[in-house]
């Protein structure tokens, strides 16, 4: 621990170099929080001009949608949600916006480009792909009457018997029974 100097004096470097070790390492990690944060808010800024891009395209949704809710969320990784299950997230390099939608088979990308027209051209056709599969659902949804009132022919109700299939199944049960007794009876003699 202790080394003996030239002149015979301990010298003590294990202490001191630990303690200025510490201090170089706290210095760094101070360093590397300001360049996280800075990074963090540069993607946040990235977003928001995306996001203000995308205002006339909200406008556009007609009022009884409301499919989207458009917003960042600020976290470790900020998003730009455009509905609940689509988002746009800057890429690895912090340039490139990723457009990615959440799917039962993991995350699917959408589109990528560093350029905000671009994105918005990609998220627009996303919106418009989503109102037709919500107007698809909504008419798939009404019962047949209001969708094709010409197609159905009115059918005469006639009143359902179910006498006869109970008398038809309690001689299929008596049948079986009888057959596995005689069976039985051949097996034993």
């Amino acid at each position: 621990m202790a080394d003996q100097g030239l002149d015979g004096a301990a010298r003590n470097t294990g202490a001191g170099s630990l303690r200025a070790a510490l201090h170089k390492a706290r210095i760094e990690a101070a360093d590397r929080t300001g360049v996280v944060v800075d990074l963090r808010d540069a993607e946040a800024a990235r977003l928001e001009i995306l996001n203000e891009a995308l205002d006339q395209l909200f406008t556009e949704i007609p009022p009884g949608v409301d499919l989207f809710d458009r917003g960042i969320s600020q976290g470790d990784t900020p998003r730009l949600w455009i509905d609940s299950i689509a988002h746009v997230a800057m890429g690895r390099d912090k340039r490139i916006y990723r457009f990615v939608q959440d799917t039962r088979f993991g995350r699917t990308v959408l589109a990528e480009s560093h350029d905000v027209p671009v994105m918005v051209d990609a998220i627009t056709d996303y919106i418009a792909r989503r109102i037709i599969e919500r107007d698809r659902a909504l008419v798939s949804a009404l019962p047949a009457e209001i969708v094709a009132p010409a197609r159905s022919v009115p059918v005469a109700a006639q009143p359902v018997s179910r006498f006869w299939p109970f008398v038809i199944g309690v001689v299929i049960g008596m049948a079986g029974l009888f057959g596995i007794a005689l069976l039985a009876a051949l097996r034993g003699m």
